[in-house]
């Protein structure tokens, strides 16, 4: 990882550690939009699983103007933006530091308006030549795996570990799309005018299954798209299973597989168009057992991204396209 990134990290954690230390912290939030959002839900997940502060993710707008009463100067707030300009997270960001909490942004934007607006920013590159160790996600949970090991002193080796593992990070997504390439471009392209793909999954793997869905079929590829939740499947969205319904399915190598798998029976026993990605599958390059499950979806959006760059092939439908998205005032 880029020294830059490794001290603005650390600037950030530091941040944290002082505010722990000095008053408290009373509760994480997690404020962004679309993709960005969707990024942070498998780290809210993680910060519910292990450590008894409260946390919650919230849609930019609805942090600004449906603002928790919790919310204040013990609360840290980390946001994200891409592009460093999605004005909703810019204000909840804003708000997060004028109100005297711990104000952290992540952006592919130095000196953008979000990086402006947070106390704490943090850059990450983006693009083909990037470096894995460097780009958001990598960036995310090494944030993420050190303000833990500051909070939850008592496993701070364990996060410490964390840490280190992402060095491998590269190599577990280089071998997982080198498993799953095959298959992932196969169905791709016989699905590639499917007028409708649900994507499903739980736990550490939901914020996948929803930027799939919303990101990447909807916005990137216009194809309609929902994201089920797999303890939900059950209760009320399996009805629409049948044999020729497109489900993109995630499999947990973590606490809630029991959830995908229950679903996946039923599915696979109604429809005869499931792709299924397991992260059992993954090589973790030597990760401790304890953290592989908050290392999983990282690796799974590799093989996501695999499947879906053969489907904007075969769909003639370049990813960059849109038509509302940055072409109108919305």
């Amino acid at each position: 990882m880029k020294q830059e990134h490794v001290d603005q990290i650390a600037a950030a954690v530091a941040a944290v550690r002082e505010r722990k230390e000095n008053g408290g912290i009373d509760n994480f939030y997690f404020v962004a939009c679309g993709g960005s959002q969707a990024s942070m839900m498998p780290i809210q997940y993680m910060f519910d699983r292990e450590i008894c502060i409260p946390s919650a993710i919230y849609n930019s707008n609805e942090f600004n103007y449906g603002t928790p009463k919790a919310f204040g100067e013990r609360s840290v707030v980390v946001t994200i933006s891409h592009s460093g300009t999605t004005p909703e997270t810019v204000a909840a960001a804003q708000k997060a530091t004028d109100a005297g909490a711990v104000s952290i942004c992540l952006t592919n934007v130095e000196d953008s308006p979000l990086w402006q607006a947070a106390a704490n920013p943090i850059h990450y590159d983006h693009g083909k030549d990037a470096e894995e160790s460097d780009k958001s996600g990598t960036v995310l949970l090494k944030l993420a795996f050190s303000i833990l090991a500051v909070v939850d002193e008592a496993a701070a080796e364990r996060w410490e570990g964390a840490v280190a593992a992402l060095d491998g990070i590269k190599d577990m997504k280089a071998a997982a799309v080198e498993a799953y390439r095959e298959r992932v471009e196969a169905w791709a392209t016989a699905n590639k005018r499917a007028e409708v793909i649900y994507t499903m999954g739980s736990g550490v793997n939901y914020g996948e299954a929803y930027s799939l869905a919303i990101c990447l079929f909807m916005e990137m590829q216009w194809i309609n798209s929902s994201s089920i939740h797999s303890g939900e499947y059950f209760h009320g969205p399996f009805e629409i299973t049948d044999f020729d319904v497109p489900f993109v399915m995630f499999m947990s190598c973590g606490a809630t597989r029991f959830l995908d798998e229950r679903a996946l029976a039923f599915a696979q026993k109604f429809s005869d168009d499931v792709l299924v990605i397991d992260e059992a599958d993954f090589d973790f390059c030597g990760a401790d057992e304890s953290v592989r499950e908050y290392l999983a979806p990282e690796v799974l959006g590799a093989v996501v991204r695999t499947m879906v760059d053969k489907l904007a092939h075969d769909r003639g439908h370049d990813l960059g396209v849109r038509r509302y998205m940055w072409q109108m005032e919305y």
